[in-house]
């Protein structure tokens, strides 16, 4: 895999699943449940994000409830990872599930300031800013929960499964 680059769109620690997707929004759809993302600590977020933006916090990112929605209102925000210092469990299977790749760097959130251009290498297991030089270390993805990410969720690989078990099933008849 290729080096990733992006902007730094940067939060502190403790940012919980209801500042994600805050409890109000999780019955909208999702176009207006993006609006409302991170609205308890940065109002009008979703109007400021670009394509191939890089979310970047410090501890325990996405820590609180259980609910999906705080991944996938990240995913319909357009991030495609998530570099932080550690993670809420939960939120890190649900980020895999739905093809946002969770990078867990320690010292991360200390290196990194709003605007910073971000590289993130998946081989090295390295992300690095690209102004000051410091980097963080990060124990790349590798098994079931890299398949997932490279096929863009966990939807694509049933769907790919199941199709595989259709034309082997053809094949027996």
């Amino acid at each position: 895999m290729a080096k990733i680059r992006g902007r730094v769109r940067k939060f502190g620690d403790n940012i919980d699943t209801d500042t994600i997707a805050p409890g109000p929004s999780l019955l909208l759809p999702m176009d207006e449940m993006k609006k409302q993302a991170f609205s308890p600590v940065l109002p009008e977020f979703y109007k400021t994000v670009r394509e191939g933006d890089i979310l970047v916090a410090g501890s325990n990112f996405g820590c609180g409830s259980s609910r999906e929605q705080a991944a996938s209102v990240v995913k319909a925000l357009g991030f495609r990872y998530v570099v932080s210092e550690s993670m809420a469990k939960i939120f890190l299977r649900n980020c895999v599930g739905l093809g946002v790749y969770p990078v867990l760097a320690k010292g991360a959130g200390r290196i990194f300031r709003e605007g910073d251009e971000i590289e993130i290498d998946l081989e090295q297991g390295e992300v690095r800013n690209v102004g000051s030089g410091e980097k963080a270390v990060f124990e790349p993805l590798t098994g079931t929960p890299l398949e997932v990410l490279e096929s863009g969720g966990i939807l694509q690989v049933l769907k790919k499964r199941i199709e595989h078990e259709k034309q082997t099933a053809k094949k027996g008849q």
